[in-house]
C-alpha cells in the first residue's frame, strides 16, 4: 500500500504528480472515500497534471464527463454515487468506458463493484481535519 499525505490544498498539485509517478503504467482507477474527502478535487488535479485541455468538473448529475489532452488522450470521469443499481451503466455502455484505452476516474465505485475491471487499482482517500488527507493507493 502506497500512501501520500496531503496536508493543505497548496500541496494537491505535487500529490498529483507523486500518484502519477506512483501508478505509472495504470490507467484505471476506483475513489473510495466518504462524501467530501476530496475524490473530486483530486481527480481534477490528476487529469490537469496529465494534460487535459477541459474543464474537469464533478460528474455526480452527468454520471461520467469525458475531458482529453492536445494528443487525444481520453480521460473518463464517473460519479456513481446517484446509481441505484449497477445495470443502470448497461444503458450507458459502460464497457467502452471500463475496459477501453482512455484513463477511467470513478468515484463511489462500490456502486458497481462487481463490474470493475480486474486491472483497476483502488485508492483509498481519508480526510483528516479541515485540510488534510490521506491518499492510499492499493498497487
Amino acid at each position: 500500500m502506497n500512501t501520500i499525505q496531503i496536508k493543505s490544498l497548496a500541496e494537491i498539485k505535487e500529490a498529483a504528480r507523486s500518484f502519477i509517478l506512483k501508478t505509472h503504467g495504470h490507467k484505471k482507477f476506483a475513489f473510495y472515500g466518504p462524501m467530501g474527502s476530496g475524490k473530486t478535487t483530486f481527480i481534477k488535479s490528476i487529469c490537469k497534471e496529465l494534460g487535459a485541455i477541459d474543464i474537469v468538473t464533478s460528474p455526480t448529475f452527468a454520471l461520467i464527463n469525458e475531458y482529453h489532452t492536445v494528443d487525444g488522450t481520453m480521460f473518463y470521469h464517473f460519479d456513481l454515487y446517484r446509481i441505484n443499481s449497477a445495470e443502470e451503466l448497461f444503458d450507458i455502455g459502460y464497457e467502452e468506458y471500463f475496459f477501453g484505452e482512455g484513463f477511467l476516474f470513478i468515484e463511489w465505485p462500490e456502486k458497481a463493484e462487481a463490474l470493475l475491471p480486474d486491472d483497476i487499482i483502488r485508492v483509498e482517500i481519508e480526510a483528516e481535519g479541515e485540510q488534510e488527507r490521506l491518499v492510499r493507493i492499493a498497487l
